[in-house]
């Protein structure tokens, strides 16, 4: 029995060895055509965008084996490897055995040659990974996650696993998945009426997490340096385009570091991934810039060809509001103090400046709790980075570690010191300055593939009353 070969492999320079040998092919029927004498089956295994071409002389092969051969129908085909006369393909096999694994009903096959839209692909996700948009995205969102563990590997970072089951509120928003095994039809109450939570698993209301990042402070100032990469969950009732409850986030943190270690990180690392995914996966973005984005490999060069801006959020909010003197509209009102929409966030990037933007010293009103604050005692070393047609893509900041500036900051906005004890400690015990990012995985892939709808870039989307496949 001949030993099955990868499609991608028959099309790397290598192979040219296996020219008219025997290679034995398997996937799934892309498209047939043909005449009376010869029919050309496009066949597919998912190992890269492109279809081997497989000729079969109709003369050898039983008329109805060939009838059951359809789109989506699964093969094993022995044949001849040789140099293509076509136009399209450099190598084809010349059928001599085909084995059915698998038939798919043309009449309710969804998959057909025609186009289908984004929105009839998310109904039947269990199955729109064989389109070739879909398989570009999943081969493209596989080596985005390799270059980050590469990327932070080979910078001595470690890969730390933070829990997704807690009882804090990193981000202090409240939007969270409870996690519970009592019985909800009959949930066991106090004398005063409250949830008797003793009686739940953990003793306590305990939540899906939001963010990696309290417990990878933790480990920063163990290990110096590491990341957290993991899925992370938010109970938002948002149905936008870049908006899931169940989502990836790329969350390092780092001892001895301040804002422009920081920043240098965060463009750094960016443009790594950019440059991985044309350095490895140009198949699938040609094929993405010609199906989706024809701008796509130009503003993937783009990035890793230009310095990032550091703005000032002042200097930032007064440039969006000379843009409003000057007739620019926007749906969102523009003001010292507010936080920035994406609309904001893209004409700083598409139209100002014209290149990435990282964006630095937040009113601390708009920010999270554990931010360094500035002298100032009104802004805080929070750090965004704003891509085009994304916004953030990347939300960091220096890290508070002072342990009276940090409870004095978890007071205003009423949060109880009980809850963070574990994270308060290593502001009493060894307290030392550090920072750490976010990357939302998904945001990356958005840029990365050019997909407009974050729903398109993970392959089972979580949404409101959606929890499909």
């Amino acid at each position: 029995m001949t030993k099955r070969t990868p499609i991608v492999e028959l099309f790397k320079s290598e192979s040219e060895v296996l020219i008219d040998t025997t290679v034995n092919v398997k996937g799934w029927v892309r498209t047939k055509r043909g005449n009376k004498n010869v029919a050309f089956i496009a066949l597919n295994d998912g190992s890269t965008i492109n279809n081997i071409q497989v000729v079969v002389d109709l003369a050898n092969f039983d008329e109805d084996l060939l009838k059951r051969i359809t789109t989506g129908a699964c093969l094993s085909v022995d044949g001849k490897l040789v140099k293509s006369m076509g136009a399209g393909q450099s190598v084809e096999v010349q059928a001599s055995d085909i084995v059915l694994y698998g038939e798919a009903d043309p009449d309710s096959y969804p998959l057909q040659k025609k186009g289908h839209s984004m929105e009839f692909l998310r109904d039947i996700a269990h199955l729109r990974m064989r389109t070739n948009t879909f398989g570009a995205v999943n081969r493209i969102r596989h080596n985005m996650a390799f270059a980050i563990h590469t990327f932070f590997h080979n910078k001595g970072f470690f890969y730390f696993n933070a829990p997704l089951i807690t009882a804090s509120d990193c981000e202090g928003a409240g939007e969270m998945f409870q996690v519970t095994t009592l019985d909800l039809n009959n949930l066991p109450k106090k004398e005063d009426g409250s949830i008797d939570y003793d009686q739940d698993f953990f003793g306590k209301p305990s939540n899906l997490t939001v963010s990696g990042q309290l417990e990878g402070e933790l480990a920063a100032t163990a290990l110096g340096a590491i990341y957290t990469f993991g899925p992370t969950f938010r109970a938002e009732n948002s149905n936008t385009p870049r908006h899931l409850a169940e989502f990836w986030m790329v969350e390092p943190e780092m001892a001895f570091y301040d804002i422009d270690d920081l920043t240098a990180l965060e463009e750094e690392f960016i443009k790594f991934c950019v440059k991985w995914a044309l350095d490895n996966c140009m198949d699938d973005l040609q094929f993405l810039n010609k199906m989706i984005d024809n701008s796509l490999i130009e503003r993937l060069q783009g990035v890793i060809n230009t310095d990032f801006v550091r703005l000032p959020y002042t200097e930032g909010v007064r440039i969006l509001e000379e843009a409003v003197k000057n007739g620019h509209k926007f749906e969102f009102p523009v003001f010292w103090g507010a936080d920035l929409a994406s609309e904001h966030e893209r004409y700083l990037v598409e139209q100002h400046f014209k290149k990435p933007v990282i964006m630095i010293d937040y009113p601390k009103e708009i920010k999270a709790f554990y931010m360094k604050q500035n002298e100032d005692g009104k802004t805080v070393q929070g750090t965004d980075v704003l891509f085009p047609q994304i916004g953030e893509i990347i939300g960091g900041s220096v890290r508070e570690e002072s342990y009276e500036k940090l409870t004095n900051r978890m007071n205003e906005l009423g949060l109880e010191e009980k809850d963070y004890g574990w994270y308060l400690d290593t502001r009493r015990f060894g307290t030392c300055p550090h920072a750490g990012f976010g990357l939302g995985f998904e945001r990356l892939l958005l840029f990365v593939t050019g997909m407009q709808n974050i729903r398109d870039v993970i392959p089972f989307p979580r949404t409101p009353k959606n929890a499909e496949f």
